[in-house]
């Protein structure tokens, strides 16, 4: 599994001694992590990964990538799918970049280019959730292209839906 590419991003599929150094805290090495990266919420995705690559195996291509720029290579977040596609072909999304990487576009681009490499794989619907008072990430979404699907007490969510149309080809 290659690493996808978009305009201005690689998003690189997390191997799992990558997760494993991560988790850790130990540095590729000297300017390869943007200023604040991982986050926590980086390091619990990568545990998460790890957990579920103990328990059912590498879930490639379905699971983490790291978020990387292109000019320069720094890793400034993470996208991923929180598992492979049920029996119905709908799977769910996770991000995040980092602050000093925030404003410029990079989450939407980055969920944008999973989002077709979801589609261009069979994927169906593609379903995601955030925060009542984290409007940034509900304008990532939408800026991606998926819609409002409704909201409890707590997150709305929001989903992409492809069932009844032919896959993208490229």
């Amino acid at each position: 599994m290659g690493d996808l590419v978009t305009a201005r991003l690689v998003l690189h599929p997390m191997t799992v001694g990558e997760a494993e150094r991560m988790v850790a805290g130990e540095s590729p090495g000297e300017g390869r992590w943007a200023p604040g990266y991982p986050t926590d919420e980086d390091v619990s995705a990568a545990e998460r990964f790890l957990g579920n690559c103990a328990a059912a195996g590498d879930p490639r291509p379905w699971g983490l990538y790291e978020i990387r720029r292109r000019e320069d290579g720094r890793a400034i977040g993470g996208v991923g799918f929180h598992g492979p596609p049920d029996e119905r072909g709908a799977l769910t999304i996770g991000y995040g970049i980092v602050p000093s990487a925030q404003g410029r576009g990079y989450a939407s681009e980055a969920l944008r280019g999973l989002l077709l490499f979801a589609r261009e794989h069979g994927v169906a619907r593609v379903k995601g959730d955030a925060d009542h008072d984290n409007i940034a990430s509900q304008h990532v979404m939408a800026a991606a292209g998926m819609r409002p699907a409704g909201e409890d007490d707590r997150v709305r969510y929001f989903e992409t839906d492809w069932s009844g149309t032919a896959p993208v080809s490229i």
